[in-house]
């Protein structure tokens, strides 16, 4: 579908999706957006849903100002995915031992690495500007510095809630590698941080929702948010680096005898900020719950722990502000699928994948979110389909 577009007080809302289907909380926290005095544009992906200040599944472009809730407190958050040599016929009947390796390799839900890990031993890791990202941290707020150690000892885990692990098959029988994650907890604790700071900030009194509190250019607040926030960004495609590593180093070991070989991988934030340019104006970009789109851009378009996931390419649509959704979206809160399904229920959806099937994951069942195959028919003119996957082995926090 093209997008519909709603009224808005400052700007427009274009919206990927049907807005009768868009739940109240999430429609008015769009409306909320368009008031915003900054605001030059906002798109609505078809994943979107009810979060924090503004709705995950939307891309807000402001000029001269940025607004920390609409990246989230995940910073950096995103995907990655590698094809490999492997194919179905590689698979082992029993995937139990391979699960089991993953999770012994990558700590997952609040798990550390008991040391940092180096990645200087890593297998194809690439270690260009490490040791400069991490003299960096030095300049960041000094309300997380002691939470260094920590830090590193967290680079390389996974993390809990939607975050996850996967092993997929595309539709030639290729298997793929899969992984979803972010900042951790220091980008969590950079977040509130900073929209702790944006809401005491004169400008931000009388806002609609002092969620959508920002900061603006030129202001030493500014500086220090954007210092941070980039940095952050930097940790989770680092994070997810190392995993990616790790979790290569596993499969290699696993299958010695089949030699395997990896192609280029892919990786692609999707809770971050991205300065722009449209209709001549210099923008900043937040993209919560979205994937940057350009032509030719590739990104990941996950489903849910039982769906199918898909590689794109971006088809540089500048109504959408060269975006596309990150997933299948919630279509119910965490506490409504707990509710509502069983972990029979779960088993069932789960059905073919080696994966945990205990009530700590219910709320991630399939049907607590929207079905992929929809959200992908309508954002047709984003993004085209380079390869379906599904999943075989999802591991969780």
């Amino acid at each position: 579908m093209s997008y519909v577009e709603v009224p808005g007080a400052k700007v427009p809302i274009r919206m990927w999706t049907d807005p009768s289907s868009v739940e109240g909380g999430a429609m008015q926290q769009l409306q909320n957006v368009a008031t915003l005095p900054w605001i030059k544009g906002l798109a609505v992906m078809p994943d979107v849903h009810y979060g924090k200040g503004a709705t995950v599944g939307s891309v807000i472009a402001m000029r001269g100002a940025v607004c920390p809730a609409a990246v989230g407190v995940d910073i950096g958050c995103g995907m990655s995915a590698v094809k490999t040599s492997l194919t179905a016929n590689d698979l082992p009947g029993d995937l139990s031992r391979l699960r089991s390796k993953i999770e012994q390799a990558i700590p997952v839900g609040r798990g550390l690495h008991r040391e940092a890990v180096d990645p200087g031993r890593l297998y194809q890791f690439p270690t260009a500007g490490w040791d400069d990202f991490w003299s960096r941290f030095d300049g960041v707020a000094e309300s997380v510095k002691f939470r260094r150690e920590r830090a590193g000892l967290q680079m390389g885990t996974l993390g809990s809630g939607n975050h996850m692990i996967e092993m997929c098959l595309d539709e030639s029988g290729s298997v793929w590698l899969m992984l979803h994650s972010g900042s951790r907890n220091i980008g969590k604790e950079l977040a509130e941080h900073h929209i702790g700071v944006a809401q005491q900030l004169p400008h931000n009194q009388g806002l609609v929702d002092r969620d959508l509190a920002v900061f603006v250019s030129d202001t030493s607040q500014m500086a220090d948010y954007r210092n941070d926030l980039y940095w952050a960004q930097e940790y989770a495609k680092y994070n997810r680096a190392i995993m990616m590593a790790l979790l290569k180093e596993v499969i290699r070991r696993e299958f010695r005898k089949a030699k395997v070989t990896f192609g280029t991988e892919i990786s692609c934030h999707h809770n971050y900020v991205a300065e722009e340019r449209y209709e001549g104006m210099d923008l900043l970009v937040t993209r919560k719950g979205a994937i940057r789109a350009g032509s030719g851009d590739f990104g990941i378009i996950p489903g849910s722990m039982g769906t199918s996931s898909y590689i794109v390419k971006g088809l540089g649509n500048e109504k959408a502000f060269n975006s596309a959704s990150h997933g299948a979206g919630r279509r119910m809160s965490r506490s409504a699928a707990k509710r509502r399904f069983t972990v029979r229920d779960l088993e069932e959806q789960t059905r073919g994948v080696e994966c945990r099937k205990d009530s700590g994951v219910v709320d991630e069942i399939p049907g607590a979110y929207k079905p992929i195959e929809q959200v992908m028919e309508q954002q047709r003119d984003l993004v085209e389909v380079v390869a379906k996957l599904k999943q075989f082995i999802c591991v969780k926090g």
